[in-house]
């Protein structure tokens, strides 16, 4: 069986993951590791994509429109997992509030 790394957890609704849609690729690192299910892969909305930089918008494209999305923000323990498994740096924690 194997160990479960020591992980701190805050009460929910302290901290909140913030996603960088110019970063996202929507490779879903953080809706396989989060505990408490706060993530889904969504199609971007159409007014994010139209505010991203020129770049930003063909990666976005090139990796089929999808994003991080964070329906359950306010169930987030504050465990970092999501933020350390992103490969593309996208995940941010903050204070709530």
């Amino acid at each position: 069986m194997e160990k479960q790394p020591n992980i701190s957890r805050r009460a929910p609704d302290i901290v909140r993951p913030t996603v960088d849609p110019a970063r996202c690729e929507g490779k879903a690192a953080c809706v396989a590791v989060c505990p408490v299910d706060v993530f889904e892969i969504v199609r971007i909305p159409d007014e994010t994509y139209r505010d991203l930089p020129l770049l930003a918008k063909f990666k976005i494209w090139a990796h089929g429109m999808k994003t991080a999305a964070t329906p359950n923000a306010a169930a987030c323990e504050g465990c970092g997992l999501c933020v350390s498994a992103c490969p593309e740096h996208a995940i941010r924690l903050q204070r709530a509030g």
